[in-house]
């Protein structure tokens, strides 16, 4: 297809079409080959997508575990290990059912109608049946509906915000280049398509976010903890399999207990929990107004380091507001206000007349006057013009405009223009723009009266919101299509910094970067003039860096990184598109409710981190003494019925730690996994050997016999193991945060029905309450000692930074 930057002729010959437009044999022929102008839609059938959750190596596991259930006859494992399964993937299946719809709401902002000319005639046909080398009319209000180069006429304002984030109307003249999605402000002219669909601007926003499918740390993280213990379980069971079959136990009951043992030991239920977990965490973020609509994203707000905002809308309130006037000699700063409404018009809602009508702070003053002729804003002039009766019938015009074009109107000599170029130059430092103003005299000449700066005012909360953010360990950068000269005025004003990049200077976004231009965008403040491919190129070198980006926006512009960034948020007010891009859309205005999303979000991952603790520590529990049990003493030290009902009553209640107080981190989140696995090693080391403690006083000191025994370690290894979660739930002393009430009853509860069974015999030999009494004072004393083990492991494996 054409270029936009091509000459006009050369366009019309390699489109082979003249400003007559084409006919409709020969559109519908193009319509054939270049297809519909429209996004093509990206479906993934439901049931293959719910099918996917039956895949990978946690559920693999599960899977062999439910065939040698149903091999072995053993139905009631087999409806609880399917029934925890199927539960697993509903729940992801469910929560991530509303990802991938940015396609949908891309392809609704393309125009439902254009007017085409057809065999020399005006039609509208349904956009999607434009092709390269129609002929367009494009009128005020009109939404551009494909991408087009202007014919002849007079030059146009086209409001390109939702491609670019530019709050103020860029000016397009015969020649020049319009995208698909705009709209026009001002004018009327024709036009020739030169791309359609998703060769447009929004067709290739579309295609990248289409392309970013990205893995989540957390999905890693699980990854990491189901292959660990799956590893783990297979190495013990193949031991016990390999050295009973030796001693020539029964090969069905062996396999049977096997079984069983790796059910318990395969973390069935962890993924889970940790969606639980995570959404109870969306539901306690919905009520600081901000919604999750893909809930691994969640983890992934509590581990951003690097924050990348748009400006236009997110850090400014997204309305043009007028500065502090600058008024030559005697005049009055009001009197070059009023001169300037008088030079606008209200009714095209232009953003420039709207804030210099803002400014006004007597609007009464206009009621004196009556404007009788009005000449309108255009490129060639630069300027408008209002011809004005006022009170007792005084004639006179004002007008306002590019201040050098006023200037060179009204005159005024040296001194006068030395000292408006220097408060132009003032306010050009400043990232305002400057409108001249001017009005005529008696004698009907022009006297230059003063200077409207204009400037897109930052929001009252992002200052604070920024500085809280970097107290937090996030660095903010600031990613606007606005000019370098407003974006670092407006960086410094937020104390963002103002090394700002210029985007422009990026070249081919899709090239690989060198490692000075990967710092250079690593440690900018922020980036001007930036297209939408520069933000998802921005995002993406980010990523490479090593940082976890989350990447704010309101626009249609900012969907591709919306959806490549780590953890994508749409703001308050977005369009539909980045709504549907984003991880996370906040229902109130401003920066602040980020902060205390990034607060919640850090408090559910410590709950995750202490689960995955927890999960990781029983499995070694349980697998160590069965083993252990087995080979030092020949003996099953529980029964398979014993292990099942460990397993139901412990994941069970574990759900509660989704509620659990804990406290947040002043600094990014991220899965250490050394950390996580060796903590929960040595609490999964200490729990056989404070069992096998009780083993040995239980049958050599008080000659207690095997049934009564097996018992009485089921109680142990179901008190213990609970009691578990208080020790990995805090880093420091398990009385350093309290519990949440619903975690304690829990537990609590939990362990008085484990206790029941064991002391009346349900299933299982009965205890006694005596007995039963003397393993909880057991099981509370390891505990305590175990949370000294736990603190003196933390302080080896992850020592006390050292003072500076």
């Amino acid at each position: 297809m054409a270029d936009k930057s091509l000459p006009m002729q050369e366009v019309f010959r390699q489109l082979e079409t003249t400003a007559a437009g084409l006919s409709q044999a020969e559109a519908a022929k193009r319509l054939l080959k270049y297809g519909p102008n429209e996004i093509a839609e990206h479906h993934t059938n439901p049931l293959l997508k719910f099918l996917s959750y039956f895949w990978g190596p946690i559920p693999w596991m599960i899977e062999i575990a439910v065939l040698l259930s149903a091999v072995v006859g053993h139905w009631p494992d087999f409806f609880i290990i399917l029934i925890l399964l199927l539960a697993n993937a509903l729940v992801g299946f469910t929560e991530e059912h509303q990802a991938g719809s940015a396609i949908d709401a891309l392809r609704a902002k393309l125009a439902i109608t254009a007017r085409v000319r057809r065999d020399g005639a005006w039609i509208t046909p349904a956009a999607r049946d434009l092709v390269p080398g129609d002929v367009i009319r494009l009128r005020l209000g009109d939404i551009v509906p494909a991408d087009a180069r202007l014919l002849d006429g007079d030059p146009i304002e086209v409001d390109q915000s939702a491609l670019t984030g530019e709050s103020l109307p860029a000016t397009r003249g015969p020649g020049d280049a319009v995208f698909s999605g705009s709209i026009i402000r001002r004018g009327e002219i024709g036009a020739l398509v030169y791309a359609t669909g998703a060769h447009t601007y929004f067709g290739k926003t579309a295609e990248l976010v289409a392309e970013a499918h990205t893995v989540s740390h957390f999905q890693r993280a699980v990854l990491k903890i189901g292959n660990y213990l799956i590893l783990l379980a297979a190495v013990f069971v193949a031991i016990i399999i390999f050295v009973s079959l030796l001693r020539g136990d029964a090969v069905l009951t062996t396999l049977q207990f096997a079984l069983v043992l790796t059910v318990a030991a395969i973390p069935v239920a962890m993924p889970t929990v940790l969606s639980v977990t995570m959404a109870v965490g969306a539901r306690l973020l919905a009520k600081q107004k901000a919604i999750v609509s893909r809930l691994v994203a969640i983890e992934e707000l509590a581990g951003v380091d690097v924050l990348c905002t748009d400006k236009t809308g997110t850090l400014t309130q997204n309305s043009l507001t007028l500065g502090e006037t600058f008024s030559v000699d005697t005049v009055t700063a009001a009197e070059v206000i009023l001169a300037g409404a008088l030079a606008s018009r209200v009714d095209d809602e232009d953003p420039i007349d709207l804030a210099v009508f803002g400014g006004l702070e007597d609007t009464t003053a206009l009621n004196s006057c009556t404007v009788t002729h009005f000449e309108p804003f255009n490129p060639v002039d630069k300027r408008t013009e209002a011809a004005i009766t006022g009170a007792g019938g005084h004639l006179f015009k004002v007008t306002k405009g590019a201040p050098q074009v006023i200037l060179a109107l009204a005159g005024g000599g040296a001194k006068v223009t030395a000292t408006v170029v220097a408060a132009v130059n003032a306010f050009a430092a400043h990232g305002y723009r400057s409108l001249g103003v001017a009005k005529t005299n008696e004698n009907n000449q022009w006297q230059f009266l003063g200077v409207l700066p204009l400037f897109d005012p930052p929001r009252e909360d992002a200052k604070s919101t920024i500085s809280t953010a970097r107290s937090m360990g996030i660095s903010v950068k600031m990613v606007t299509g606005d000019a370098l000269a407003i974006a670092t005025e407006t960086a410094g004003k937020l104390g963002l910094g103002t090394n700002i990049l210029d985007a422009s200077g990026l070249g081919d976004v899709k090239k690989e970067e060198s490692p000075a231009s990967m710092r250079s965008i690593e440690t900018a403040d922020g980036f001007a003039q930036v297209f939408p491919e520069h933000k998802y190129h921005i995002i993406d070198v980010l990523q490479k860096r090593g940082h976890i980006v989350g990447m704010t926006g309101d626009g249609v512009n900012d969907a591709p990184a919306l959806k490549k960034a780590d953890c994508g948020i749409a703001v308050s007010g977005a369009t539909d598109a980045a709504r549907a891009a984003a991880a996370i859309i906040l229902i109130t205005p401003g920066l602040a409710v980020i902060i205390d999303a990034i607060k919640e979000s850090r408090k559910i991952f410590q709950r995750m981190n202490s689960y995955a603790m927890y999960r990781i520590a029983e499995t070694l529990r349980v697998l160590l003494f069965v083993t252990g049990a087995i080979l030092f003493f020949n003996f099953f030290p529980v029964t398979a019925i014993m292990i099942v009902m460990l397993a139901l009553l412990n994941d069970g209640a574990i759900l509660a730690i989704a509620y659990d107080n804990v406290h947040f981190k002043m600094k990014p989140e991220a899965w250490n996994m050394r950390l996580v696995l060796g903590i929960a090693t040595v609490l999964g080391v200490v729990g056989p050997i404070a069992a096998f403690g009780l083993f040995y006083l239980g049958e050599m000191v008080f000659g207690l016999g095997r049934p009564q025994l097996q018992t009485m370690m089921y109680l142990m290894l179901s008190v213990a193991g609970h009691l578990t979660i208080f020790l990995t739930r805090t880093r420091g002393p398990f009385w350093s945060i309290r519990p949440a009430r619903i975690l304690l009853v829990a537990v609590l509860g939990t362990q008085v029905i484990a206790t029941l069974i064991a002391v009346y015999g349900l299933f299982m030999t009965p205890l006694g309450w005596g007995w039963a009494a003397f393993v909880w004072g057991y099981a509370i004393i390891w505990a305590l000692v175990g949370d000294r083990i736990k603190l003196l492991a933390y302080r080896v494996l992850e020592p006390a930074p050292r003072p500076m």
